[in-house]
C-alpha cells in the first residue's frame, strides 16, 4: 500500500479541479517561447546589423542551454520541491526574455535567449506535478499524455501569434509578448499548483559529476550539429566538438554506471518501451523540424523560385496552424481510445501520419493547401506519438525516476531537432541559386530526406509491433 501511496495521492486536495489547465498552462510556456525563432531570424538579422547566418546563433545558444538544463531540471523535479523549481525555471525565462525584447545589441540578445533555454525542461516538471498531485492513476497518465502533446500544438498557436506581432510591429513585441504569457503563467502556478513539499521524493545527493559531463557533451554535440553547415563538416572546430563529445560522453556513461544516485539511471533505459519511446523521440523529432523549417521557407519564398508561395511574416505563422489543430485532435481521440489501443500501437500510427504528410510535401508543395494539409498530417500523427512516448516511459519507471527519465526524452527529441536543423542547412547550401534562395531541386531533395526518414522510423515500429505480437 506504501507504494502505491508514493506515486500518486488517492483523491486530488480540494479545490484543484483547475490544477491539469494550469499544468497545461504552464507547459505551453516551452511552444510560445520556442516559436519566437524560426520566423524571427531574417527580421532579426536586419533590425540588429548582423549577417543571417550570425542571427542563426538565437537558435543555437537557445538549443545549447536547453540540452543541458532539461536532464538537470528533469532530476531535480524528482526531488521534493517541484512547485519551487517550476517558479524558478519560469522566473529565469521571464528574465530572458525580458533581457532579449530590450537588448540593445546582439550579444546582450544572446544572453537573454540563452536565458530563454530553460523552457526545454519545463515539460519534464510539469509531468512530475502531474504524477504527484493528479489522481486516480488513469487520469494523472492521460495528463502526462497531454502535457507532451502540448508542445506541438503550442506551436501551431505561437507561430501564427509571432507572425502577427512581428508583421505589425518589430520583434522587440513579440519577445514583449512571449514575457506576458510567461508573467501570467508564474501567477496561475503560484495560485493553484499546491506548495506542500513531496516528502515521499528521495532526498539523494545530486550528480554534480554526471551534470557536468551531460551538459558538456549535449552542447558540443549539438555545436557540432548547428554550426557544421557554416564551419565545414570537416573543418577543425567540427571535428574538435564531435570528438569532444563522444569523449565526454562516454565518461558520462561510465560515472553514471559507477554512481549511486546518478543524473539519469542508464539502466532503465535499456527496459524495452522506453528504449523504443527514445529511438522514436530522435527520428519523428529530426524529421518533424526538416517538415516544418522547409514549409516555413516555402511558404516565405517569392513565386519566382517556382515553388514559393509568397507570403509575408503576418501570415506565414498562420501555415504552422493546422499542426496545433492535428495534435489537439490527436490527443483528444487518444484519450477517448486508450482502453482499445494499446500505447504501443499508437507509435506506429503516429509514425505512419507522419510518413503520409512527408510524402505529400514532398510530391507537391507549391500550393497553399498543400502545405496545410501536410502540416495537418504532421500534427495527427506527432500528437499520436508525444502521447504515447511519455505514457511507456511512466508505466516502466519508477516514480523516483519518472523526471530524468522523461526529461532524457526530451534531450533526444532536441538532438533529433539539432539533426533535422543540420541536414537543412547542409542541403540547402549545397543547393542556392543565385537570387540566395535554395533552388527546387534543393527544396525537393530536403523533403524528401524527411519522408524517407519517418519511413524508417514507421518500418522499424511496424516490424516491432508484428514481432511482439507474434511472440504473444
Amino acid at each position: 500500500m506504501r507504494s502505491r501511496d508514493r506515486r500518486t495521492p488517492l483523491t486530488n486536495p480540494p479545490g484543484q479541479k483547475f490544477l491539469v489547465p494550469a499544468l497545461t498552462y504552464a507547459a505551453l510556456c516551452t511552444a510560445v517561447v520556442s516559436s519566437l525563432g524560426m520566423l524571427l531570424v531574417p527580421s532579426i538579422a536586419h533590425e540588429m546589423g548582423v549577417t543571417v547566418g550570425t542571427a542563426q546563433w538565437m537558435l543555437t545558444v537557445n538549443l545549447l542551454v536547453g540540452a543541458i538544463a532539461t536532464p538537470v531540471m528533469g532530476r531535480l523535479a524528482d526531488g521534493p520541491h517541484k512547485r519551487r523549481l517550476l517558479l524558478w525555471c519560469l522566473s529565469i525565462i521571464l528574465l530572458g526574455s525580458i533581457v532579449a525584447a530590450a537588448a540593445p545589441t546582439f550579444e546582450v540578445f544572446l544572453v537573454g535567449r540563452a536565458l530563454q533555454g530553460l523552457t526545454y525542461g519545463i515539460i519534464s516538471v510539469t509531468i512530475a506535478l502531474a504524477r504527484r498531485h493528479v489522481a486516480p492513476p488513469s487520469r494523472a497518465q492521460t495528463t502526462i499524455s497531454g502535457l507532451t502533446v502540448s508542445v506541438v500544438t503550442g506551436l501551431g498557436i505561437g507561430y501564427p501569434l509571432t507572425g502577427i506581432i512581428a508583421g505589425l510591429f518589430d520583434f522587440r513585441f513579440a519577445f514583449w509578448f512571449g514575457a506576458l504569457f510567461v508573467s501570467t503563467a508564474i501567477a496561475v502556478v503560484a495560485r493553484i499548483i499546491p506548495a506542500d513539499a513531496d516528502h515521499s521524493a528521495r532526498k539523494s545527493p545530486f550528480d554534480f559529476r554526471g551534470a557536468g559531463l551531460l551538459g558538456l557533451g549535449l552542447g558540443s554535440l549539438l555545436l557540432g550539429i548547428s554550426e557544421g553547415s557554416n564551419w565545414g563538416w570537416d573543418s577543425l572546430g567540427t571535428v574538435t566538438a564531435f570528438i569532444g563529445a563522444a569523449m565526454l560522453l562516454v565518461a558520462w556513461v561510465l560515472s553514471g554506471l559507477r554512481t549511486r544516485h546518478p543524473l539519469i539511471n542508464l539502466r532503465v533505459l535499456r527496459r524495452g518501451e522506453v528504449l523504443l519511446a527514445n529511438l522514436t523521440a530522435v527520428g519523428l523529432g529530426a524529421a518533424l523540424y526538416i517538415g516544418l523549417s522547409i514549409a516555413s521557407l516555402v511558404a516565405q519564398a517569392p513565386a519566382a523560385t517556382s515553388y514559393g508561395i509568397a507570403l509575408p511574416v503576418f501570415w506565414a505563422g498562420f501555415v504552422m496552424l493546422p499542426l496545433s489543430v492535428g495534435s489537439f485532435s490527436a490527443n483528444r481521440l487518444v484519450r477517448r481510445l486508450a482502453h482499445r489501443i494499446s500505447l504501443r500501437s499508437l507509435l506506429p500510427i503516429g509514425a505512419g501520419m507522419m510518413t503520409a504528410a512527408g510524402v505529400l510535401l514532398w510530391f507537391a508543395h507549391t500550393e497553399l493547401w498543400e502545405i496545410l494539409t501536410g502540416m495537418l498530417l504532421f500534427g495527427l500523427g506527432m500528437g499520436s506519438s508525444y502521447a504515447a512516448m511519455p505514457a511507456l516511459i511512466a508505466r516502466s519507471v519508477t516514480v523516483e525516476e519518472l523526471g530524468s527519465s522523461v526529461s532524457f526524452n526530451q534531450v533526444l527529441r532536441t538532438i533529433g531537432s539539432s539533426i533535422g536543423t543540420a541536414v537543412t542547412a547542409a542541403v540547402l547550401a549545397m543547393n542556392m541559386a543565385s537570387d540566395r534562395f535554395p533552388t527546387d531541386a534543393g527544396i525537393n531533395a530536403t523533403f524528401a530526406i524527411g519522408a524517407l526518414l519517418c519511413g524508417l522510423v514507421f518500418a522499424g515500429l511496424l516490424v516491432h509491433t508484428l514481432v511482439n505480437r507474434s511472440r504473444r
